[in-house]
C-alpha cells in the first residue's frame, strides 16, 4: 500500500453483508494509518455493531436509521442523507468518499468518489424472474444510473457483477473488479453430519425456498439461519422441513459452519456470496447454484446446481452425504479457493484505487504549478 495516510469517508448500511464488508475494509485501512469515518444508515447499529465499530482504532461511526435506496419509498430520506452526509464531509474533510449504496454518488461532493456495487435490483430482479424490472422500478434505476456515472470510480465485487451494471446501466467511465476478503476462522477437525446454509430468508435471490423443498428427501437435517423478516415491508418469510435457527450473531452463524459438513446455497442471483466465503474457510463442501458469479469465484471447488432444478439439488447433496472422500475432497478445494479471498488483498486494492484518483485529481494542479516555475512566475 502507499506511503500516504489518508482520511476515507464510507457509507454502509447496518443490514447485510455489506457491513461485515465495511469492517473488514475498514479494519485494514486504519491498520495502516488511514482515518475513516463510517456512516451508516439503513436501521440504528446493534450493540454488537456497535461494538465490532469501536474495536477498530482510527474508525469513528456515525449513524441515522434513513431507508436505503431498494426500499420502498425512500426518496425523502435519501434527500435527508445526502444532506447529513454532505455536513458530515465538511467536518471530517474527507480525501476520498467511499459509498457502499448506489445513492448519492450525485451529490455535489469535492473530493473523488468511489461506488461499491454490491448488488442492485435492476440486476437481482432480472437473474431472479428472467427479465428486466418492471416500470414500478423506473426511479430507482434512474437514481441508480445517476450514482453510477456521476462517481469517478465504480467497483463490482465480481466479473459477473460488472457486466450486470452496464447491461443495466449502460457503459461506465472507469471501473474495477475487487473480490471481497474475509477474514477467517478455524473449521473444527471432525464435521457434523447436518446441511447448513445462511441467508436472507425472505430473498428469493438465495432460493432457499427449493433447499427447504427438497430437505425431507435428505437423511441428513437442514439447518437454515437468516432473518425472516422483510425490512422494507414487513413480510415474514416462513419454511417447513428444515431447522429454522432464525438470525444469529456473527459467531454462531461461524460455529454452525464449523461444524456442518456442507453448506447449500442454490442461489439465483449473488453478486460475490461472503456466507459461501466463510462456509469454505470453515471446511465445508459446497453446495452452488450455477450462476456466472458463483461460476467465477469458486471454479472446480464447488458442486454446482441449477438453481430451479431441485432435483439436481437434491441428488448433488445425496451424493455427497453417500461419499464422504468426494465430500472431504471438496471441502479441501474450497479452503484452498477461499485461501485467494483474503481482507488484505482486498483492501490493498481499494487502497490503490484511492490514491490513483487522487493523483488524477492533483494531476492538472500539479502541471499547472510545474507551468509556473518554468515560466520563472512566482505568485
Amino acid at each position: 500500500m502507499a506511503a500516504e495516510r489518508l482520511r476515507v469517508m464510507m457509507t454502509a448500511d447496518t443490514i447485510g453483508g455489506v457491513w461485515t464488508f465495511a469492517m473488514e475494509l475498514c479494519e485494514q485501512l486504519c491498520a495502516h494509518g488511514d482515518r475513516v469515518l463510517l456512516a451508516a444508515t439503513g436501521r440504528e447499529p446493534d450493540a454488537a455493531q456497535r461494538a465490532q465499530a469501536a474495536s477498530i482504532a482510527g474508525l469513528t461511526l456515525r449513524a441515522l436509521p434513513y431507508k436505503l435506496v431498494w426500499m420502498p419509498d425512500p426518496w425523502r430520506d435519501l434527500h435527508a442523507a445526502g444532506s447529513w452526509l454532505q455536513a458530515l464531509a465538511r467536518e471530517f474533510r474527507p480525501d476520498v468518499v467511499h459509498l457502499n449504496d448506489l445513492s448519492q454518488g450525485d451529490v455535489a461532493w469535492h473530493c473523488p468518489v468511489v461506488v461499491t456495487a454490491h448488488s442492485c435490483v435492476c440486476s437481482w430482479w432480472r437473474a431472479v424472474h428472467g427479465e428486466a424490472a418492471p416500470a414500478s422500478w423506473y426511479r430507482y434505476r434512474q437514481h441508480v444510473a445517476a450514482t453510477l456515472h456521476a462517481a469517478d470510480h465504480v467497483v463490482a465485487p465480481s466479473h459477473a457483477m460488472s457486466h450486470a451494471l452496464v447491461r443495466e446501466h449502460g457503459p461506465l467511465a472507469s471501473t474495477q473488479v475487487i473480490h471481497n476478503g474475509r477474514t477467517a476462522c478455524a473449521g473444527q477437525a471432525g464435521k457434523e453430519t447436518f446441511v447448513f446454509a445462511a441467508g436472507r430468508l425472505w430473498d428469493e435471490a438465495k432460493n432457499l425456498q427449493t433447499l427447504a423443498r427438497i430437505a425431507p428427501g435428505l437423511p441428513w437435517p437442514v439447518c437454515i439461519a437468516g432473518d425472516a423478516r422483510h425490512p422494507g415491508d414487513g413480510s415474514t418469510a416462513t419454511f417447513g422441513n428444515v431447522r429454522a435457527l432464525g438470525s444469529l450473531e456473527e459467531d454462531a452463524v461461524r460455529a454452525y459452519m464449523a461444524s456442518a459438513a456442507i453448506y447449500a446455497l442454490p442461489a439465483r442471483y449473488e453478486p460475490f456470496g461472503l456466507s459461501v466465503l466463510e462456509a469454505a474457510q470453515a471446511g465445508c463442501a459446497l453446495v452452488l447454484g450455477d450462476i456466472p458469479s458463483l461460476r467465477e469465484l469458486w471454479g472446480d471447488a464447488a458442486w454446482f446446481v441449477a438453481p430451479r432444478d431441485a432435483d439436481g439439488l437434491r441428488d448433488a447433496l445425496l451424493r455427497l452425504i453417500d461419499d464422504e472422500p468426494l465430500r472431504h475432497a471438496l471441502s479441501r478445494k474450497a479452503r484452498r479457493r477461499a485461501a485467494r479471498y483474503t481482507p488484505r488483498a482486498m483492501a490493498t486494492q481499494y487502497r490503490e484505487a484511492y490514491v490513483d484518483l487522487l493523483e488524477r485529481r492533483r494531476a492538472p494542479e500539479n502541471r499547472n504549478h510545474a507551468m509556473v516555475a518554468s515560466a520563472g512566475v512566482h505568485p
